[in-house]
C-alpha cells in the first residue's frame, strides 16, 4: 500500500512536467520537488528518473552533461544494473549529440555494455548496440555498423507492432527508424546505392506525416535530397533538403546541419551558381569555428573554398581556408584509429603546408599569424612539459604510498605526527598511568571498529563514547598518538580510506562524494585536501593510477 502510494506521489509529479517540450528549463520548478523526494526517501530508481528528465529539460549542454554524472552518481548508489546502463548511455549520448566527443561517448556506451551482457532488458541491450555502432559508423567501420543497425532494426520492427503501453511502441519505433537512417549512412559510404534507395523509401513510407516523427522524416529527406544531388537532380535535391532543415535546425544537431548546408551548397554548384553556393559552404565554417567539430566527407568543403578564394585572387581567404583545413585534419585524426584515403584525396598535408608557406611570402598578415602560432606552440611545449612533471611527481608518490600499505594492510593507527610542542608540557593535566593505558585501550577498540567514520565527530562526542572528558582525551591523544585530535582523526579516516582503494577495486568506481562520506568526512574538498595533506597525492590522480596498475596486471 506504501509503495503504491509512493508511486502515486511521484506520478502525480511528472505529470505537472512532462508535456513541456525537450530542453524547456520552465519544468524545472515541478522537476527539483521531485528529485528532492526521491532523495529523501532514497528512492534511487526515482532519483534516476529525475536526473533523466533534468537531462532531457535543460536547455544548456553544460547543464545536461551535469544531471548526467548525477544519473551515474544515483544509479551507482542504486547497484541496479540496468539503472546503470540507462545512466551510461543517456551521458554518452549527450557526448555524442551535444558535444560530439566521440571517444568519451564510446567509454559511456562500453561501461553500459559491461552491465548490459547479465540483463534481461533487451531493449536496454539493443539501445546500447545501437549507440555503439553510432561510433562504428563515425570510424569508417560501415561494415561492422551495418550489423549492428540491421539487428537493431529486427528487435526494434517486432516490438513496435506489439501490444504494449503507447509509450513503448513510440520508443521502440523511434529506435526503428533511427536504426534506419544510421543504416542510410552507412549504405551510402559503403556505395550500397540500390539498398539506400530502398530503405530512404521505406523510412519516409513509415514516418508519413506524422507529427511525432518530425526530426526522422527530416533526415529521410536529408538522404533523399543527397542522393538526389548525386544523380545530378539539383533542383529535386534543393526542394528536399530545404524541406528537411527546419527539423534539423530546431533538433540543435548541428552536425547533420552542416551535411545539409554543404549539400544545398553542392547543389548550388551543380546548377552554376557560386555565389550562392559558397554562402552555404561558410555557414558550415562557422558551425566548426563553434563546436569544433566536421564530419570527414564535409572535409571537401575547404577545398572548394580555397579553390574559389584561389580563383577570385583573395589570397587573405585561402590562407584562412587552407588554415580552416588543417586545423579540420588535426581534430579528425586524434578521433579515427585510421585515416580513410577520402580524407587526403586532393589535398595532402604537404600539399597545403607548400601552399601556405607560398602565401607568407605574399601577404604580410601570414607573419603575424606565424608569430602566434610559434607562441601558441612553445606555449603547448611548456604546458606539455608541466604536465609531464606532474605526472611524474604523482607517479612517484604513488609509489611510496604504494610501497607503505604494503608493508601495513591494516589501517595505519596515526603515530607519526608531529611531535608534541614541548612548550605545553608544563600545561597539561597529570593523568594517572592506568586512566591513560584505558583510555589507550579504547582508542584501540575505537580504531579496530572503524568509529572513527561516524559523520560529525568531535573530541567532546568521542570524550562521551569512551567514558572520560575531552581534557584527559586530548592531552592522551596529544602524548601518544603523535598529534591534536584534529590530526589523529584525519589520518585514521584517509587511511581508511586509502587502503580501501588499495584492497577492493569496486571503490575505484566511486565519485569523490561518496568517498568522503565512506570515511566520516562531509566535504568532498576538504576530504580532497586532506587526502593530499597525508599521501602527498590527489585522490582523482590516486585513483587513475590504480586503475592503470589493476589493468596493466590483468593485461
Amino acid at each position: 500500500m506504501l509503495a503504491q502510494e509512493l508511486y502515486s506521489d511521484y506520478y502525480h509529479l511528472r505529470k505537472k512536467y512532462e508535456d513541456f517540450a525537450e530542453n524547456d528549463s520552465k519544468a524545472f520548478p515541478y522537476i527539483q520537488p521531485y528529485i528532492n523526494k526521491a532523495k529523501k526517501e532514497k528512492n534511487y530508481e526515482k532519483l534516476v528518473q529525475g536526473y533523466k528528465d533534468a537531462v532531457f529539460y535543460s536547455f544548456f549542454d553544460d547543464q545536461k552533461l551535469k544531471y548526467a554524472d548525477s544519473m551515474v552518481w544515483a544509479a551507482n548508489l542504486s547497484r541496479d544494473k540496468d539503472l546503470l546502463i540507462i545512466a551510461h548511455i543517456d551521458k554518452g549520448v549527450i557526448y555524442y549529440y551535444n558535444y560530439k566527443k566521440y571517444q568519451l561517448a564510446l567509454n559511456e556506451y562500453l561501461e553500459a555494455y559491461q552491465y548490459s551482457k547479465n540483463t534481461t532488458n533487451d531493449y536496454l541491450k539493443y539501445q546500447n548496440l545501437y549507440h555503439i555502432g553510432v561510433v562504428k559508423s563515425y570510424l569508417g567501420y560501415y561494415d561492422e555498423a551495418a550489423e549492428l543497425f540491421d539487428k537493431c532494426l529486427v528487435y526494434y520492427r517486432e516490438k513496435a507492432r506489439s501490444k504494449l503501453h503507447p509509450n513503448e511502441i513510440y520508443n521502440n519505433k523511434k529506435g526503428y527508424l533511427n536504426s534506419l537512417h544510421q543504416l542510410i549512412i552507412c549504405y551510402r559510404h559503403s556505395g550500397k546505392y540500390r539498398e539506400l534507395d530502398a530503405a530512404i523509401r521505406k523510412g519516409l513510407s513509415e514516418v508519413g506525416n506524422n507529427p511525432e516523427y518530425a526530426q526522422e522524416k527530416a533526415y529521410f529527406l536529408l538522404s533523399k535530397g543527397i542522393e538526389e544531388y548525386t544523380s545530378k537532380q539539383y533542383q529535386q535535391a534543393l526542394s528536399d533538403l530545404a524541406q528537411s532543415l527546419p527539423s534539423i535546425r530546431n533538433s540543435r544537431d548541428f552536425a547533420r546541419l552542416s551535411v545539409n548546408y554543404f549539400f544545398i551548397g553542392k547543389s548550388y554548384l551543380g546548377l552554376g551558381d557560386s555565389k550562392q553556393s559558397v554562402i552555404y559552404f561558410n555557414r558550415i565554417d562557422s558551425i566548426f569555428n563553434k563546436h569544433q567539430f566536421i564530419l570527414p566527407e564535409l572535409r571537401e568543403n575547404y577545398e572548394i573554398l580555397i579553390n574559389y578564394s584561389k580563383k577570385h585572387n583573395d589570397q587573405t581567404q585561402q590562407l584562412y581556408y587552407t588554415s580552416q583545413l588543417l586545423k579540420a585534419d588535426s581534430i579528425m585524426a586524434k578521433d579515427f584509429s585510421y585515416l580513410s584515403p577520402k580524407i587526403h584525396k586532393d589535398y595532402d598535408t604537404k600539399t597545403l603546408l607548400e601552399e601556405k608557406n607560398k602565401l607568407q611570402k605574399i601577404n604580410y598578415l601570414v607573419t603575424v599569424i606565424i608569430i602566434l602560432l610559434i607562441i601558441w606552440a612553445i606555449g603547448l611545449i611548456m604546458l606539455f612539459a608541466k604536465k609531464q612533471k606532474k605526472a611524474k611527481e604523482i607517479k612517484q608518490q604513488y609509489i611510496l604510498l604504494e610501497e607503505k600499505f604494503v608493508k601495513d594492510n591494516d589501517v595505519v593507527v596515526p603515530n607519526t605526527l608531529e611531535a608534541p610542542n614541548i612548550f605545553l608540557e608544563e600545561k597539561k593535566i597529570n593523568l594517572h598511568e592506568k586512566k591513560v593505558e584505558e583510555l589507550l585501550r579504547k582508542l584501540k577498540t575505537f580504531e579496530n571498529k572503524k568509529g572513527f567514520t561516524q559523520k560529525g565527530l568531535t573530541i567532546s562526542k568521542l570524550a562521551a563514547q569512551l567514558g572520560t572528558n575531552s581534557s584527559y582525551l586530548s592531552q592522551v591523544i596529544n602524548e601518544h598518538k603523535g598529534g591534536n585530535f584534529n590530526k589523529y582523526l584525519s589520518q585514521l579516516r584517509i587511511n581508511y580510506i586509502t587502503n580501501l582503494l588499495f584492497e577492493d577495486k569496486k571503490y575505484l568506481k566511486y565519485n569523490i562524494e561518496t568517498l568522503a562520506r565512506e570515511c566520516g568526512i562531509a566535504s568532498r574538498q576538504n576530504f580532497s585536501d586532506l587526502f593530499y595533506e597525508i599521501n602527498g597525492i590527489r585522490p582523482t590522480d590516486f585513483i587513475k593510477k590504480r586503475m592503470q596498475e589493476i589493468e596493466n596486471k590483468n593485461n
